[in-house]
């Protein structure tokens, strides 16, 4: 389900994204989305997220001593 809203956006920001846009081949309101939604997608999950912690903190990390060992073993 679609919902519209409005927004206040800088004049160069609109002629630019009206641009990408155009480059695209897409609606001003579909790039709009698109590029939004791919922020949004960026956002790590809970999973990720204790990953990356736990790579922080060194903990539960395996060595890899050998690059060609390790890619051999994939």
């Amino acid at each position: 389900m679609k919902v519209q809203t409005a927004f206040r956006l800088d004049e160069q920001l609109i002629e630019d994204l009206k641009s990408e846009a155009k480059r695209h081949k897409r609606s001003l309101n579909n790039y709009v989305e698109l590029v939004l939604s791919k922020i949004v997608e960026k956002k790590p999950n809970t999973e990720t997220v204790q990953a990356i912690n736990n790579a922080l903190e060194d903990k539960n990390l395996e060595r890899i001593t050998d690059i060609d060992d390790f890619l051999n073993s994939l």
